[in-house]
């Protein structure tokens, strides 16, 4: 009798209690509150800095093809098919893949002559919330603004 009154006992203390089920998911929930901030942030910053890498490779392409035809392209097309008239010297095209999405799914914006670079042109992603004109905007001139600081 005594046995079974042993095992008995040991069957209400083998599962968990409350304040053990609560103390683990406090415990759970501090570490994600933790953790999933930094995993967040990495990804947005993985994204910009894809952005600035495609924005880079557009404009090797850019410039190749002024170097080859003696102008900027009009638009970004321009470096996929010969623009029409003066096709002659095009070596296109200049990209590999063709005109990338910026991170985000949307079009990079090109515009010659450029109005931050009146010299050259302006090529830009809209960024993260995919509006023109914010401070999450990244394009060529933003580099050279932040050297000059």
């Amino acid at each position: 009798m005594k046995l079974h009154a042993i095992r008995s006992a040991a069957r209400r203390r083998s599962g968990f209690t409350l304040v053990e089920m609560l103390l683990v998911l406090v415990i759970l929930a501090t570490l994600a509150a933790v953790v999933i901030p930094k995993f967040a942030g990495r990804s947005r910053q993985a994204k910009e800095t894809a952005a600035k890498s495609q924005i880079a490779n557009l404009e090797m392409a850019i410039d190749s093809f002024e170097v080859d035809n003696g102008y900027y392209p009009r638009t970004l097309e321009d470096l996929e098919t010969p623009p029409s008239g003066n096709s002659q010297d095009w070596r296109g095209p200049y990209l590999k893949k063709g005109i990338p999405l910026d991170p985000w799914g949307n079009g990079y914006l090109y515009e010659y002559p450029g109005r931050r670079n009146p010299a050259g042109y302006d090529l830009a992603s809209n960024g993260p919330d995919g509006r023109s004109g914010n401070e999450d905007d990244i394009g060529n001139w933003l580099e050279d603004a932040r050297q000059r600081r």
